[in-house]
Order: C-alpha cells, then structure tokens, then sequence
C-alpha cells in the first residue's frame, strides 16, 4: 500500500527509478522451473540458506520478516542486464506463493547497501538496486503468480551486512524492525495495514464468551478510503486495524456490528484472509457482519466512518445475537 503497483515489462534492463520500482523481467538465462537449470555460478536448487515459507494471499503478520545477512561470492551481473551486487550461490529465502488479488511485495532494509535478484514462477530473473528508502532495493509485483520465488539479497560494492528481507502485499516500505516490537515500520497509509497494532486493543474470545455482547469503545474512521480494498467497501478508516480479535470457534455463527450516533461501516480482514464489509445491514446506518461458519483465527476489523465524519461508538462482537 506504498506504491503505485505497475509490472512493466521490459526487454533488457529494469530501468530503476528513485521510487519504488516494478518488478520486470529482465533478459538473460531463464530458469527451467522443471529443470531446476539457472543461470551460471548461482543454483536455485540448492536449499535457501535463512529458510523457505508457504504463503497464501492474505497472509498474517503482513509485513512477513526474514533476517539474513546480504552478499555473496556471484556477480549478479551475470545473471540478466541490469543485476548488480555480489549474491551468494544459494538462495537466501524461498517463497511459495498462492496468489489473490493483491500485489505481491518484495524489499529489504539494511544499513548498508542491498540489492535484490529474484527467479519467479515463471523462471525470469528480477532485479533491482535503490528503488526503496535510501539505499535500499524494493520490487512491486502488481499480478504476480503463484509458485516458487527464489531470492537471492545482494551487496552493493560487495560489503555484505545484516539484513532484513520483508515480504508484503500491504506496504512498499518498511523500515527495519529493529527492536523486535515492530515500531519502525513506515508506510504512505494508502492501504489498510493488518500488521500494525489495533487502535483500540487486541483481544482473545473463545465460543460461549461471556459477556455476550462483549463491547468495545471506539472513535471511527480515518484517512483511507475503504474502496481500495474490495469491491464494495466504503468509508474511510484507519491504516492500522480499530480491533484485533482471536477468536477460538464452536457451533455458534459469530457477528460483528457498531452503535455509534453517526454512519458507520465495518471492514474486517478474517482468518482466511478475505475482506468482509458492510454498511448499514445493522439497521438505521449501523453495519453488521455475520460469519454462519466462523474459523478460528484472527480477525482484523476496522470501523469505518462513512463520508469521512467520524464518530464515538461501539463495536460489539455476540454468538447470541442482540
């Protein structure tokens, strides 16, 4: 949610841009995904040296974190024109990734100078130097695919550093969480962002709570438009979530509604990482969403104030109803 997310394709060279640059494809020896055959000196089917994940569109926390340490022993720029730092031979993570709707993130924060260098799903070569903050590399993927993402954390110059790999369909930029609490995070607030801490708290309900309604206080809105994220939400609300719930299912169907003295609308992120909205299902201009079949998991929920006015409420979560 930092940046314009285009995937400009381009023969040759990715063209890097002071911003936040797409990923493009990039001339070069393509992977034999099949083969495991890549471009010489460096061998995606060697085991990814800080580890490999499984992540599904929607995934929590977003952003995903990784800490390494950049460079290596190869050239990059003898994988495609336009890679440049020293990687190592081995990947530095591997990403198995099933694709939704959003875009597909990759940046790294590092005191010193990085570079990125990634074979995609479809066997290309990616690359990019100082599209992130400062020196460090970022790379937007607008449509990306599902499959394996080799990545491989270069050092610019060759002065391997610690390094932080970050993985996001939220946020193009994200400074380093340096003590561990996730406070150094920064963002353009262009989207809603499941990774920050809720507003007003985060709770833990298991089926049959008491009370029932349990209630929550709250201020709504904010300065995102709801639209950008699914079809059909409305209301602007806040980057971080207003509620964080996790919630351990039953037999009961789970609903959360607002009363507040003005339009609101809700926005909820669930455990399978789909987006629910309403507005004013609850009646008068209160909205209301019921999952009939809730998982357990965690539920990011926002309150939306409708035209922009925000107002004092409350939210309440009920297996009972009102």
């Amino acid at each position: 949610m930092k940046t314009a997310f285009g995937l400009a394709l381009m023969i040759g060279a990715l063209v890097l841009t002071t911003g936040a640059s797409v990923a493009a494809p990039l001339s070069g020896q393509k992977g034999q995904k099949g083969q495991r055959v890549t471009a010489p000196a460096v061998d995606i089917s060697q085991r990814a040296t800080y580890g490999d994940a499984s992540l599904r569109s929607g995934f929590t926390p977003d952003p995903y974190r990784i800490d390494m340490y950049s460079g290596g022993d190869v050239d990059a720029s003898a994988i495609a024109n336009g890679c440049v730092g020293m990687v190592a031979r081995a990947p530095d993570f591997q990403l198995t990734y099933s694709a939704g709707s959003l875009p597909l993130i990759f940046g790294v924060t590092s005191s010193n100078d990085t570079t990125l260098v990634i074979n995609g799903p479809d066997g290309r070569w990616y690359c990019d130097d100082d599209s992130g903050e400062g020196t460090n590399p970022l790379m937007s993927i607008s449509d990306p695919q599902s499959g394996t993402y080799d990545v491989f954390v270069g050092a610019y110059g060759g002065n391997g550093a610690a390094a932080q790999l970050y993985i996001t369909e939220l946020n193009s930029q994200v400074y380093g969480d340096s003590d561990g609490n996730d406070d150094d995070r920064y963002s353009d607030a262009s989207r809603p962002n499941s990774g920050l801490t809720a507003n007003f708290g985060e709770y833990y309900l298991s089926a049959g709570f008491t009370p029932d309604p349990y209630w929550l206080p709250l201020y709504s809105g904010g300065s995102i438009d709801a639209s950008v994220v699914a079809s059909g939400c409305v209301g602007m609300i806040s980057e971080a979530p207003d509620f964080q719930l996790t919630y351990e299912s039953g037999s009961l169907p789970l609903t959360f509604g607002v009363e507040a003295d003005g339009d609101t609308t809700l926005v909820i992120n669930g455990p399978d990482g789909q987006w629910y909205c309403d507005d004013d299902s609850g009646g008068q201009a209160d909205p209301e969403v019921t999952f009939r079949n809730p998982r357990s998991g965690v539920y990011d929920v926002w309150v939306g104030a409708y035209a922009g006015r925000g107002v004092s409420g409350r939210l309440f979560v009920t297996e009972l109803g009102r």
